[in-house]
């Protein structure tokens, strides 16, 4: 029996199911990037939303790009198992998802429900390379996406340019701005996102737009965390295992779920508090405490694991180097944080038990991915703090040593793992010859000045990185 609408509690399955019933709730949310983090996360709050306090909030999810997603979602009327693995496995089958629009054919299809007077918030989860900016935070005019889509804003195929074609046609018909959240992990995520947008819209339809924009529209910046691994082959049979019914599209992921939000809201919002998600005025102190503590460790967990044969974060918390480490670095961006009203102790406690949940196979692979990206806000950026603070920097040295020398193994042929990241290329080029530990960091330095600027580049800290990286390599 396949999972659907029409599916029914079975006794002695122990799944949880919606207390709603999903198709009398129309949609009020566009979701762009509908990927298995999206699903364990924003259409998780959403479901708990729903049966709170009910409203038209289910979710069109979407792929720009086109995915496989709405292949399994669709003969499953987008019902899907999520499962929270801990010390026990907790069942859930999701129902705010209303459909899925896939492909670079369907976006026609896509503009259409954002332009709706029904959406009401559009939501996305596309990793940092998604939004096409530049290394000044200003749009990369040179991206492809944007190329194209400045030259034919009508018909768009990237996301800031879908956005801003959704917001052109609600202007022309006397529709208000729907409200943008970006769930990515971005420092300040809503106010970049607003500035590409309206740095799009004065472009490519004129001053009028960008303006209703700024004055209506709403950006809120947000915190989220779930650590949400791929899927594996045993997804699907302990879906059924729990349901009773076959299901292609399972997600797997952790106890934890985090959501701080910006409470600015331009249309309303479903009722995200009454499932957890906290409304803040400032997010920016919890943006330092997710990116620095959480997302900076786990980078440098990713890079230690794939140089020592460790598959997975659990694998890499066994080793007691290697969680040695790991502690460390956790001590050293609570300093660099300083004061929070949140106990930064007790969250680096909590972090350790969670990557060392032995349930959750997070790749090391996966989360090693767009270093180039990642690296500048997750572990430069309290590097630098920590100068300014003088406080413990030489963990964030080590960090960075650990990337350069993974980046370095496969650029030279000698590493059993791939790499997945916008500036491959240029990686390749710069590290695939021998060179000196100087040599090396001033290529770094030169190619990737956001990973590895001028201030990192002297005094102790280039001692403690050198020292670093000769260790490593």
């Amino acid at each position: 029996m396949k999972l659907g609408a029409a599916s029914k509690p079975i006794v002695g399955r122990a799944a949880l199911w919606p207390n709603y019933w999903p198709e009398a709730h129309g949609y009020g949310i566009v979701h762009l990037g509908l990927g298995n983090f999206a699903r364990a996360h924003l259409l998780s709050y959403t479901d708990d939303a729903l049966a709170a306090a009910g409203g038209d909030w289910r979710v069109i999810g979407a792929s720009l790009r086109g995915s496989t997603v709405d292949d399994l979602l669709s003969p499953q009327d987008y019902r899907y198992t999520l499962l929270e693995k801990g010390a026990e496995t907790k069942a859930t089958v999701i129902g705010s998802l209303h459909s899925v629009v896939s492909g670079q054919a369907r976006i026609p299809d896509l503009l259409s429900a954002m332009s709706s007077a029904q959406c009401r918030i559009v939501s996305l989860t596309v990793t940092e390379k998604g939004y096409a900016l530049a290394g000044h935070g200003g749009l990369d005019t040179a991206h492809p996406d944007l190329v194209h889509d400045l030259s034919e804003p009508g018909s768009p195929r990237g996301v800031i340019g879908v956005i801003s074609a959704a917001l052109a046609v609600r202007y022309a018909t006397g529709l208000p701005p729907f409200t943008t959240i970006s769930c990515d992990n971005l420092p300040d995520n809503g106010r970049k996102l607003r500035e590409g947008v309206l740095e799009f819209t004065r472009t490519a339809y004129g001053r009028s737009l960008a303006d209703q924009i700024a004055a209506e529209g709403a950006f809120p910046s947000t915190v989220v965390d779930r650590i949400t691994p791929a899927p594996v082959e045993t997804t699907s049979m302990l879906a059924f295992a729990e349901t009773g019914y076959n299901d292609l599209a399972a997600v797997e992921t952790e106890p934890f779920r985090q959501w701080i939000i910006e409470d600015n809201f331009s249309t309303g919002r479903p009722a995200w508090d009454t499932a957890g998600a906290i409304l803040v005025p400032d997010i920016r102190n919890y943006e330092r405490m997710k990116l620095w503590m959480l997302n900076g460790t786990h980078s440098l967990i990713a890079y230690c694991g794939c140089l020592r044969g460790k598959p997975f974060v659990r694998d890499v918390m066994a080793d007691p180097d290697l969680k040695a480490l790991v502690s460390r670095h956790l001590q050293a961006a609570s300093a660099a944080i300083g004061q929070l009203g949140i106990d930064l102790s007790d969250y680096a406690e909590k972090l350790k038990e969670r990557f060392s949940n032995p349930a959750i196979a997070h790749a090391t692979a996966q989360i090693a991915m767009d270093g180039t990206q990642k690296l500048p806000q997750r572990v430069t950026a309290p590097a630098l703090m920590a100068l300014e603070r003088g406080t413990d920097f030489q963990p964030f040295a080590f960090a960075i040593a650990a990337w350069i020398v993974y980046a370095e193994r496969w650029a030279k042929g000698l590493a059993d793992y791939g790499i997945h990241d916008p500036q491959a290329m240029i990686i390749r080029d710069i590290l695939s010859s021998p060179t000196t530990d100087a040599h090396l960091l001033s290529a770094v330095h030169r190619s990737f000045p956001l990973v590895l600027p001028a201030q990192l580049m002297s005094g102790n800290f280039e001692v403690a990185l050198r020292r670093s990286l000769t260790e490593l390599r």
